[in-house]
């Protein structure tokens, strides 16, 4: 991968992570809200391109940020999570399929639509009715201490009539467009700080060391959605807002029930439209699943709710000048092209370059060195280019060849059948693709080897010492005999080359997750990794299989499939790299050096089917196939398309077939839908 995407990649993410900072931490955030959506939309389009990047420290992969050092914390009962984000009739569509899909439904349940509201997320924990903690979300799972300032919120009722022993309300400090102008308005004839917007007042009035000036300041407080409840007091989202409502809450209108797309997009356009008038700032609208079981059902992911999402508003456009088009080369050897342009403000930001996707996007659009676009910066990411004004066309305008050979090692570049992107096959030939893969293989998620890092791993691959995964873990005994050790280098000595000796040894011992993560096969991330290090168990497992599935064994391959979100194009991928006799050599000399572990699930290790191997086969009538193998596989499980001397359960649902009778021949344990629900209760 081009060392310019990694390098914007990197810059995303401690670029994303500062912006949290100001943002939940300080108050005081330096880009809009469509700014902050386009960075992190940027970074997400790029993990989707290359999940090997992903690691635990991703902004992908976290909730708002730490808490700041002046207040006590708080744990939350039950996460605050963030909200995936749409933008398009076409996003909002995938949403609706995703839930169906999972929960094997013929039909789009009813979905809950609400206003965004943009001000500072709060969880206010109420005990015998009376109003107990409060807390930022902070990262998510820890937030700040802020009870004392949100007691002075005339807003929010200090006791609850008829609520549950135990009940958190969930919900947005902010403060109305009219109060916020007249606070600046104090404030700069004081002389102090003026605000940049409501929410940005909201936030930093709220998150006062001194509760006296958050009493000052012209707080509200909307609720729309419950954390730890100890009895349930409503069945849908609708009927959470109607509780909340009678307990003296403020919720936002008007609200919306729909069962479809076109219902949707219908209450956001009229919201849109009102947008200028409401006394309070929102950012888009939520869309959540209205009934309340069924949004247990579906969970969430990573930082995210499966059942609820946030439809974006618009962002901004602006219109610049192609100066040139080059050719970024990936680390998996994908050709990008990528639009120098003059560069432009949009929306507070300078752009100076566009992604331009990929060559057919460059034929559809016709877009040339030299043409007037417009670009967008928004919901969808990287800047990209969105028209072409041809009428502003020089007239030596040519259309632009894109390239059939690596502009890095000159190696051929072909565009495999079926596919978008065209790729350099010069694999550990092309310095584009070796250096990245030697920086992948020793980076945080995978080997994570103290003193190697990416300037060291460049600097010992141009030195001819470290070229292949494997020279790493013979290092330190070639450097014994070398004339030039690597204590007498420039900026070694004996101690930094010992630690680095000494921490390449440690790295020996290493996960199966970790190893799989570290080869960067195309599609297989981080999470991918552990899925596949679940399942297998062992190196050798994995390896076998997936070497089987290169040859056409069919049952390998849906077994493969049947691990969840392992999709078709990332087991083409792995089986082409057991393929490829370079990395089976390379593979041969690596793995001798290696302790390899078995990935341990702390939170899955002491349920009773943490380690067992589970085949579903049959129609399950009270839960989906996704769903089932989702609740398997998060228990510790592994899910198997087929039944061999290595299944534990078979859990058969109506009309199960062969499978049924292959686990009888092998004396399987066999189950009915109904008891393996029971197993399956999240109890050790």
């Amino acid at each position: 991968m081009s060392d310019l995407l990694k390098q914007r990649h990197d810059w995303l993410k401690g670029e994303i992570h500062r912006h949290d900072t100001l943002y939940h931490g300080q108050d005081n955030p330096e880009i809009s809200d469509a700014e902050y959506d386009a960075l992190r939309r940027e970074l997400e389009e790029i993990e989707r391109a290359h999940p090997e990047w992903v690691d635990a420290a991703s902004p992908s992969q976290k909730v708002g940020a730490a808490p700041q050092s002046g207040f006590g914390k708080i744990t939350h009962a039950r996460p605050m999570l963030s909200l995936g984000n749409a933008f398009s009739l076409e996003d909002v569509e995938a949403f609706l399929t995703r839930i169906t899909q999972f929960l094997s439904l013929d039909y789009t349940p009813e979905i809950w639509a609400e206003q965004k509201i943009d001000g500072l997320s709060c969880s206010l924990r109420y005990e015998a009715g009376v109003l107990a903690h409060a807390a930022t979300r902070g990262d998510g799972k820890v937030g700040e201490d802020v009870t004392d300032n949100i007691k002075t919120i005339s807003a929010i009722p200090q006791t609850l009539g008829g609520a549950p022993e135990v009940l958190e309300v969930r919900g947005e400090v902010y403060m109305t467009k009219q109060d916020f102008l007249a606070l600046n308005t104090a404030q700069q004839e004081k002389g102090d700080k003026v605000f940049a917007n409501p929410r940005n007042a909201a936030a930093g009035s709220l998150r006062q060391l001194d509760a006296t000036i958050t009493a000052a300041r012209p707080l509200s407080f909307f609720g729309y959605a419950l954390g730890e409840v100890s009895h349930p007091i409503a069945d849908t989202q609708q009927g959470v807002i109607q509780a909340l409502q009678s307990f003296g809450f403020s919720c936002p209108n008007p609200t919306a029930l729909a069962s479809d797309a076109a219902g949707l997009v219908a209450y956001y356009r009229q919201v849109e439209g009102m947008r200028p008038d409401l006394d309070y700032d929102i950012d888009g609208i939520v869309y959540k699943v209205n009934d309340l079981s069924l949004q247990s059902r579906l969970g969430q992911v990573s930082r995210s709710p499966r059942w609820a999402i946030a439809h974006k508003f618009a962002a901004e456009k602006a219109i610049t000048r192609i100066w040139d088009i080059t050719i970024q080369v990936g680390r998996t050897g994908a050709l990008t092209p990528v639009a120098e342009l003059e560069p432009v403000n949009v929306g507070g930001v300078m752009v100076g370059r566009a992604t331009l996707h990929n060559e057919d996007e460059i034929i559809r659009k016709d877009i040339r060195v030299g043409d007037t676009v417009t670009i967008q910066r928004a919901g969808d990411v990287i800047p990209q280019v969105v028209s072409v004004d041809t009428q502003k066309r020089p007239e030596d305008s040519k259309p632009f060849p894109f390239p059939d050979t690596c502009p890095v090692c000159q190696s051929h570049a072909i565009r495999a059948e079926g596919e978008a992107v065209r790729r350099c096959t010069g694999g550990l030939t092309c310095a584009a693709q070796v250096l990245e893969r030697l920086k992948h293989f020793v980076s945080k998620s995978a080997f994570d080897m103290d003193g190697l890092g990416a300037k060291a791993m460049e600097q010992f691959y141009q030195d001819g010492l470290i070229q292949s995964p494997s020279d790493i873990f013979t290092f330190a005994e070639r450097d014994k005999g070398s004339l030039t050790p690597l204590r007498n280098k420039e900026g070694w000595g004996d101690l930094s080359a010992r630690n680095l000796f000494e921490a390449i040894e440690k790295a020996r011992r290493v996960p199966l997750s970790r190893l799989i993560y570290a080869l960067g096969i195309r599609h297989v991330g981080e999470v991918t990794a552990k899925r596949l290090s679940r399942h297998y168990g062992g190196f050798e497992e994995f390896q076998r299989a997936f070497t089987a599935i290169a040859n056409g064994d069919e049952a390998q391959r849906e077994e493969a499939l049947s691990i969840e979100d392992i999709g078709p194009a990332a087991v083409d991928e792995i089986a082409g790299f057991f393929e490829e006799d370079h990395n089976r050599e390379e593979l041969h000399r690596l793995i001798p050096q290696l302790d390899i572990q078995a990935d341990a699930s702390p939170e899955t290790q002491n349920h009773a089917l943490s380690g067992k191997t589970l085949v579903f086969t049959g129609t399950l009538t009270k839960m989906g196939r996704v769903e089932a193998k989702a609740r398997a596989e998060s228990l510790g499980a592994k899910v198997s398309g087929s039944v061999s001397a290595k299944t534990d359960m078979l859990i058969a649902g109506a009309d199960a077939g062969s499978k049924l009778k292959k686990a009888q021949e092998l004396g399987v344990m066999i189950l009915s839908e109904d008891e393996w629900l029971e197993q399956a209760k999240e109890t050790a």
